[in-house]
This record gives structure tokens, sequence and C-alpha cells, in this order.
């Protein structure tokens, strides 16, 4: 069933839960959509659907770009138990017509509370030339990375430590034991310096605590260079502190009306037939890796309150977090609650009751496991034509010479043999499913290098402009890197109009516009 613009506007503000699903690929879904869309790209929504709807009576509205990608989805989600779908009529550019307000970008909702937060908390924030005198006047300061161990290593502020956004308040105290030491924290850009600068002053650490303005990018805007490779990291291991960081991250969840739920409680409110509940366990991938509550997805509590939208779609859900002593689940559950749109709850006894080890695994009955290949055979083939389905920015770093990047649902036509790769191999076999013949490479790229097979990388293949499947960030670009830096450091600052403009976001009062 088609909706129109005006149906859609008021059924983000009645109060029923609500999952808005774009279709396209996500640097398609970068270039302009709603501003609570998720991405649920088609190519992918075997992994993802079920998640992003955890359960099939939620009211869901399919958009995309007027492709008509949007009605192919509605019919995939009809057909896996989903009651209630419906199709944006025209898409975004009708959105757009009658006067909605469109974002580019990714995790839009996510930057923009960042950007809220630095206004609503005043969180304090310093240039990259005052770090730079900092540094060489040999301040007692620690610089505190607070995103992932792989952008980190691709470039960070010299003589910081990666000390992802969910662990910062976990472990300040053993990282900067003395109150006289100054602490950064930096990002790329903005938001997750911002977060995890207020996150540390919201637990009232007694150290001056400041956000790096405009993170790594600005850093190299200033004419400063960023060090490449590092992984100084924070000690592994529950942090001597503990107590002391639970003290304060109890307050602050009960502050934002973060509520306490046992393992058992936790558990009927995901039988909840009334309810979307999502299940998410926030601690590193080592640790869940370890031993998780069985059926909670992994989401580090970073990059959780950073990417919402890759976790969470439906808006007026529930979610629930654990972690394994409550003190990273309450402080995102504290910021998702300001967030706001979501009942956010902690599971209070994480540890009590048996735990389910390894990865998260998407349920995916769909799953044909089609013919394999071994790397070692795939070598000694002649004539065969590899599809590798990583990420482009991933293929550009890596990829079996000679093979050609592509986006499954989208692969050219071929003669002769065909062999398929991707990162996730389940990916690999869904797209071997819907191309005769074809078989999957077993292992993936990750199996033909133990092998010690070559390895081919090229910047420039595939090139920007067919990035479809990536939004990419400025440093991801081949050219006009730092017109893009300016750019988009701009545009995390313009949030604030926009979303003024959109008008449906819920975390508190935008600011007036300057001016």
């Amino acid at each position: 069933m088609e909706v129109d613009a005006a149906t859609l506007k008021a059924w983000l503000g009645d109060g029923r839960e609500l999952a808005i699903l774009d279709a396209r690929e996500e640097g398609e879904f970068g270039h302009g959509h709603l501003f609570w869309a998720v991405p649920c790209p088609l190519s992918k929504k075997e992994l993802r659907a079920r998640a992003l709807l955890p359960r099939r009576g939620a009211r869901v509205v399919c958009v995309d770009g007027g492709e008509g990608h949007a009605a192919h989805l509605a019919e995939y989600l009809r057909g896996i138990g989903c009651t209630d779908v419906h199709v944006l009529a025209g898409g975004t550019p009708a959105w757009a017509a009658a006067g909605g307000v469109v974002f580019t970008g990714v995790h839009v909702p996510s930057k923009a509370f960042g950007e809220w937060v630095e206004h609503h908390y005043g969180t304090e924030s310093l240039d990259p030339p005052e770090l730079d005198a900092m540094i060489r006047a040999g301040a007692d300061m620690v610089i505190l990375d607070s995103r992932p161990m792989d952008e980190f290593t691709k470039m960070s502020i010299p003589g910081g430590v990666n000390v992802p956004g969910g662990e910062l308040a976990y472990r300040i105290r053993d990282l900067a034991p003395r109150p006289e030491t100054t602490i950064v924290v930096n990002c790329a850009g903005r938001t997750r310096s911002i977060m995890g600068a207020e996150s540390l002053r919201q637990i009232g650490v007694p150290n001056r605590v400041l956000a790096l303005r405009n993170g790594t990018m600005g850093w190299e805007l200033a004419g400063f260079a960023c060090a490449r490779g590092e992984t100084r990291a924070y000690p592994p291991g529950t942090p001597r502190t503990a107590a002391e960081a639970l003290r304060h991250a109890s307050a602050f969840a009960a502050r934002h009306g973060v509520r306490l739920v046992t393992r058992a409680e936790a558990e009927a409110l995901r039988q909840d037939p009334a309810r979307s509940t999502y299940a998410l366990d926030v601690r590193a991938p080592e640790e869940y890796a370890a031993g998780h509550i069985p059926g909670f997805r992994h989401a580090p509590g970073g990059q959780l309150v950073q990417a919402t939208d890759q976790w969470i779609a439906v808006r007026g859900a529930r979610v629930i977090l654990a972690d394994d002593d409550t003190v990273r689940a309450r402080m995102t559950g504290g910021w998702l609650a300001q967030m706001g749109g979501w009942e956010i709850c902690v599971v209070s006894d994480p540890l009590n009751g048996p735990l389910e080890e390894g990865p998260w695994a998407p349920e995916m009955p769909e799953r044909r496991d089609a013919p394999t290949i071994t790397p070692e055979a795939l070598a000694r083939e002649e004539g065969v034509t590899v599809f590798d389905l990583a990420r482009s920015i991933d293929f550009r770093a890596g990829h079996i010479p000679g093979s050609v990047w592509a986006v499954r649902g989208r692969l050219p036509p071929v003669q002769g043999p065909v062999v398929i790769t991707a990162p996730d191999e389940a990916l690999a076999h869904l797209a071997a499913a819907e191309t005769p013949g074809a078989r999957v490479l077993a292992g993936g790229l990750k199996a033909w290098r133990a092998a010690g097979l070559p390895v081919a990388s090229d910047r420039q293949n595939p090139p920007d402009e067919a990035c479809v499947d990536w939004y990419l960030r400025p440093y991801d670009r081949n050219s006009g890197i730092e017109a893009a830096m300016h750019a988009y450091l701009s545009w995390e600052v313009d949030l604030v109009h926009e979303v003024a403009k959109d008008g449906t976001a819920p975390f508190g009062r935008w600011p007036s516009p300057p001016g």
C-alpha cells in the first residue's frame, strides 16, 4: 500500500511504532534521504531486515529515490511475515516536493544529536594549533581517540591512544589517574569527539576535558601530519577503577530514566508481541565473542550512539542493553535515552545464567549454499570471472588480481564460469543462487591471503563515482580531499539548522540559528 508524504509526516508524530527503511545502496542513500530513514539496501536485505525489524507487526514505510527499489523491499518484507508494510509514493523526491527536508550524509540522527549535545551541555573544545602547542610544550595530557581501532590505525593524532567511545567512562580513571592531567578526546570529525568528551564531563571527572575541534580532519587542514599505522590502545581487562566507574555510570543512567531489568525480565520483554524490542551487547568485539547473553546482538557502545541506524530502525521501540558489569550499558543507555523515541533498559544481572560464545549471525532461512572452490583451485583455473562483493573501499585496499568489484543484484553479464567472493560468505551464497552456475570462494579473500596467494590494490578501482555501496568520507576520495573535508565539517555544523527545519528530532529544543 502506498502512502503520501503528508501521511508519513503525520505518522512520525503519532507516537506509534514506525520504521522507515531505505532500499537503496548506502552510497545512494547518503546523497539524499529522510531524517529517520535507515539503510536496508536490497543487496543485503536478508542480512539486515530481520534484525532491524524484531517484531514483524511493526509499521514500516519503504522509501527510495524514485527508482522502484522500495516496492521490491516491501514485497520481501511481506514475504518474511511483516504485516504493516507501506511504500512512500514517489520516494524521497516526493518528500522533498511536499516540503520535507532531505538530508545528505549517513548516521544523520546520531551526528545531529552530537551537535545538540555540544550546544546543550557547552562541551569545551580546542583547536588543532592549541593542541599542537600543548604537545610541543610537553603538557601533562592524554590524547584519547574515540573511534574503532581500524579507523585509528588509518590516521591518528600523534601520541594518541585508541579508546573507543563506549570504553571512555569505564576506563578513564585508569588512563588519567591524576586530576591535573588534561584529557583531549578526538575522532575524525566532530561527533565522537564531542560525545566522548561530554561522557567524561557527565561522570564528573576532576580533569579538564576537551574535544579536539574537527578531529583528525581539522588537524590535517591546519597543516599538521597525522600518524599512520598506530595500534596503541587501552590495557585490556577490567579496569582497576571499575567500581568507581559503576557509581558514576549508575547516576548518569538514572538521571535520564534508564530502567534496570533482570535477565528473566529482559527475556519476557523480548517476547512481548506488542512491542519491538532490540537486545544489544555494547562491549568490545572480543569480549562479546567470549560470552554474551543468548540472542543479544553485538553493538559497541560508542558506535551504537554514533550510528544508531545500523542497529535500531523502529521509532518507539524498546532497547535492552547489556555488558558484563553494566557500566558501558548504563552510559550508552543514558545517551540513547536523551536521543529520545525509545524505551531504554539495562540488564542488571548479565552474568546470571548461561552465555553464548562466538560472533552474532543473522537469521537467514533463504540461504542456499552454492558449490564452493578453494583458493588454490581458483588460482589454477583459467577463464573464470571473479566477482567481489566487498565494500568498494575495501576492494580498493585489497582484492584478487583481475577480480571485478560488484554489488549483489547488479552483477554485469559475463561469458564463462563465475566465482563470487564476499567478506560475509552468506552474501556470496545469496548472490551465487541468483547467478546460474556460479561458485563461491571458500573462506573469501581472507582464505586467499592465508594461502599465500597474491593480492592487488588500486585506489582508483572502483572510481569514486561508482561507489554506490558506500558514502565516501573525505579521506576515501581520490581527489578534492581538502575541499571535501571542509564541506563535511560545515555539513556537521549546519545540521543544527536542517534538523530545526525538519522538526522531528525529539532530543531537546534546538538552539536558534545564529544571525
